[in-house]
């Protein structure tokens, strides 16, 4: 049977993947492995937290550096492979670049790292593209259907000095949304902690739940159409599906959202105009550079496809 070898990995561990053994991180990052060989790698030593030994039941820490070694996964796993275009349309979509960073505006559909039955991502694609790179690490994430701004650090020191920003809160983020209705002029903020629960065996689904994070999204009102908004969202925290959740909430969904949105309106679009994407789009970031400390303001266009289908509404 045919294999791959995945390459060294260094993992720096942030607030979203705190208190979960490292077994259970380690299953939910790789659900193609065996069980059996991930607690014999973890009990052998390969994986190293602080460059020492751990054991399966260790606790992940907000600032561990998790290093995972050089894992053979077989070939007969469902995977995604880019293409030439791929290739071509991803190059094209380098917005900045210099020493400590790569920033792309993603497209819609394509995940920003293996796992979940894929293992090729965003991050995969620039390591093969990039192999002279002896570092490069997603500083964030995006959600697989939302398009937009997202940022890989070269160097070691531009992650941490980015996670840091992160955590203390300094890096803004500005997206474009498309919600179905008329937003409710009153609105302009919510408020509410959101809880991630187990959805099936793979994804995993957010709940608005007393015991869950706070998180706090504005909203402003760009454009309204005859059934639909245009929002201009900023999410003050960085919770999974956060703007997905707080729209859905109040009755008005992103469009095409298959997982919080109203099937029967996104249907009934798709029945007059050709487009099944997500209508989220990370627009803009602003935040510190790591090394020379300059204010750094990052905009990323509207792909085609969006900007098609918004001058076909009315």
């Amino acid at each position: 049977m045919k294999y791959k070898i995945l390459p060294v990995s260094i993992i720096y561990i942030n607030e979203n993947m705190i208190n979960q053994r490292v077994d259970n991180f380690m299953h939910s990052r790789f659900k193609n492995l065996p069980k059996s060989m991930i607690y014999r790698i973890i009990r052998t030593g390969k994986i190293r937290i602080n460059k020492k030994k751990i054991k399966p039941y260790y606790k992940l820490k907000l600032g561990d550096i998790l290093k995972i070694p050089p894992i053979k996964i077989f070939k007969d796993i469902k995977h995604v492979c880019f293409s030439t275009s791929h290739d071509q349309n991803l190059l094209k979509n380098i917005i900045y670049e210099d020493d400590d960073l790569l920033i792309i505006n993603k497209p819609s559909g394509i995940a920003v790292h293996g796992g979940s039955g894929l293992n090729f991502g965003i991050i995969e694609y620039f390591r093969k593209l990039r192999p002279l790179e002896k570092f490069l690490e997603l500083v964030h994430r995006l959600d697989r259907e939302t398009s937009g701004i997202l940022i890989l650090a070269k160097k070691r020191l531009s992650l941490i000095s980015l996670h840091k920003q992160l955590r203390e809160k300094k890096v803004k983020k500005k997206y474009i949304g498309l919600v179905h209705g008329l937003w409710p002029l009153n609105i302009t903020k919510i408020s509410k902690p959101l809880l991630k629960l187990k959805w099936n065996k793979i994804q995993k689904k957010v709940l608005i739940d007393s015991s869950g994070k706070p998180s706090e999204t504005y909203f402003d009102i760009k454009k309204r159409f005859s059934s639909s908004t245009l929002l201009s969202i900023i999410p003050k925290t960085g919770r999974t599906h956060q703007i997905r959740v707080h729209t859905s909430y109040i009755g008005h969904p992103i469009v095409f959202d298959k997982r919080y949105g109203k099937n029967n309106l996104d249907t009934n679009i798709k029945n007059k105009i050709n487009i099944n994407r997500l209508l989220l789009h990370s627009s803009e970031i602003n935040f510190i550079h790591p090394r020379n400390n300059n204010k750094m303001c990052i905009y990323a266009p509207l792909d085609e496809k969006f900007k098609d289908f918004l001058n076909k509404i009315v």
